[in-house]
């Protein structure tokens, strides 16, 4: 298995958004971040010989990373079709060998049924900073619920109680969370700095057939 540090590498060529959209909360995940979720995932035998679904994939980042460590299939649901164009040219430079499929499709409502007991689900959902976008963190979740056996969120800092409540009452059970920073940079006409650090926090999530 190659490191950490080797697979952020690879992921440097993802390209970002061309025209981010505010409505969609639409941030690149940074390729060190992709990279510790899925080395996480993988050294748990969550990512090799399972099906990954990355819910609301933007450019591709979590499910490329996903892909570059041998799972039997990645499906990539995005609701932006721009985004989905940059994704496949981004998994056109990773070159990764997997099969890597991508569906426009609104995350919160996925057309798909894979096997839940064979499914990883891995996700960086908008927080619900914008007024019309919010619980968006629980429609992704429920999504999430549905879909997979396991699953690894970003969420903000602090939210470990809402997460875990959320997951019993959904049928889950948070086995794993880390922090972790966002580096969000100047792209909307609200933000007033070039950069902002934000903290987060991953959880992993272990679901039981709906």
């Amino acid at each position: 298995m190659a490191s950490r540090r080797t697979l952020a590498q690879q992921l440097g060529v993802v390209a970002d958004f061309e025209d981010p959209r505010v409505d969609l909360e639409q941030y690149t995940t940074p390729p060190e971040l992709a990279a510790t979720i899925v080395h996480d995932a993988d050294l748990r035998s969550d990512i090799e010989d399972r099906i990954v679904v990355d819910l609301g994939a933007g450019t591709g980042m979590l499910g490329l990373a996903a892909a570059l460590r041998g799972p039997r299939l990645v499906l990539g649901l995005e609701l932006d079709p721009d985004a989905l164009q940059t994704a496949l040219a981004n998994e056109r430079r990773v070159a990764s060998q997997t099969v890597v499929e991508w569906i426009n499709a609104d995350a919160t409502q996925p057309p798909i049924a894979p096997p839940h007991t064979e499914t990883t689900v891995l996700m960086n959902p908008p927080f619900g900073a914008q007024h019309d976008n919010r619980g968006a963190d629980r429609r992704f979740l429920t999504a999430a619920a549905e879909l997979g056996g396991v699953s690894y969120s970003v969420h903000n800092a602090d939210s470990r109680e809402f997460i875990e409540a959320f997951a019993a009452d959904h049928g889950g059970t948070v086995t794993a969370a880390f922090a972790a920073e966002l580096e969000i940079d100047h792209q909307f006409a609200f933000h007033e700095a070039d950069s902002k650090a934000i903290d987060a926090e991953v959880f992993r999530i272990e679901w039981t057939t709906q």
